[in-house]
């Protein structure tokens, strides 16, 4: 089975190295030309995965082409602001064969999900065969092996059982679901989430503030999926409390890491100028509030982050717009 990853960073690398280990021959495109000579001569991609040996079952390209032709299963792992602009060139060339998105954000030009976005791209025929992969997998944690399980979604379920049985090994697990904008979303919405923990951890706010946050996280995000169509019991699973809590808590996580470097003092054009890896809640925290205002929904966490990362608020005085909103009961619902 030949498989094409388009998106060399550190994730479509994981996920890469993860099929390769499955004796699976992978074809990997990477943007960066001296990329693919290093990944061919040392086997290492070390701007995004250093110090992990690749395996010679990785065959990288910068050639997007040659990633598409005699493909059994195309994975893409390109962040999500630039799906559009390295797949609609390539778009008519295609395969009709099962396309795994792997991308986690909300395209801040149009408000919308990767589903939305290949959908433009490839009409209702190209995405009979699309399915999305999320939940709490820190990249290098995949790489290296050590247990991790996910959830791929698809409005087709023999598609999405299709999937799970590729990518299932003994230390990856799969689930299957078939809410997919719900799954879409949690991956996306907590990366904003992530980003206001790790201002918390900066600004030393305690163990109790990020327990807060989190939980409150949890149910801003529930309440625009819902609006949005999903159902509120996925963002109880892997892709929604799972990858909240990992993105959240874990020092590999570049979102909570940008919030960390605020909540110390730092501005944020200045932390983006310096960082090699996408931080996907910086983009996705822009969408989240136009969508939130475009639905009605009340996102009070997400809104104060994108104060912070776009109108330069203190994130003291953040803090202190949430802590003092009027009371209100802890569970109100956006009818399902």
């Amino acid at each position: 089975m030949v498989i094409g990853v388009v998106g060399g960073g550190s994730w479509g690398t994981a996920l890469a190295q993860l099929l390769a280990g499955k004796g699976y021959r992978v074809k990997l495109w990477v943007l960066e030309p001296r990329l693919v000579e290093e990944i061919k001569t040392l086997r290492e991609n070390s701007l995004y995965l250093p110090g992990i040996r690749l395996s010679p079952g990785i065959e990288p390209t910068n050639v997007l082409r040659e990633v598409l032709e005699g493909t059994h299963l195309l994975v893409n792992a390109v962040p999500t602001q630039y799906i559009r602009s390295v797949w609609e060139g390539v778009a008519p060339g295609v395969p009709l064969v099962p396309l795994v998105s792997a991308s986690k954000g909300i395209e801040v030009s149009t408000l919308k999900t990767p589903e939305a976005i290949f959908r433009d791209l490839l009409g209702e025929k190209g995405l009979s065969t699309w399915a999305c992969m999320s939940g709490p997998s820190f990249a290098r944690e995949v790489a290296q092996g050590l247990p991790t399980a996910v959830t791929v979604a698809s409005r087709d379920g023999s598609l999405a059982r299709e999937v799970a049985g590729v990518f299932m090994t003994p230390r990856f697990r799969v689930y299957t679901h078939d809410d997919v904008i719900g799954v879409e979303l949690g991956g996306a919405l907590k990366n904003v989430i992530a980003i206001a923990a790790g201002v918390c951890e900066g600004m030393e706010l305690g163990h109790n503030a990020r327990a807060a946050l989190i939980t409150r996280g949890l149910a801003e995000m529930s309440r625009l999926g819902v609006a949005m169509g999903a159902r509120s019991l996925t963002f109880l699973g892997l892709s929604g409390m799972g990858d909240l809590v990992l993105t959240c808590t874990g020092d590999l996580s570049r979102n909570k890491t940008v919030g960390f470097r605020i909540g110390k003092g730092e501005k944020p054009q200045d932390i983006m100028k310096g960082m090699s890896m996408v931080a996907e809640g910086v983009p996705t925290a822009a969408a989240v509030v136009s969508l939130a205002a475009k639905l009605g929904v009340e996102m009070p966490i997400s809104t104060e982050v994108y104060r912070i990362l776009y109108e330069g608020k203190d994130p003291g005085e953040a803090l202190g717009g949430l802590m003092e909103r009027a009371p209100r009961p802890e569970f109100y619902w956006v009818q399902e």
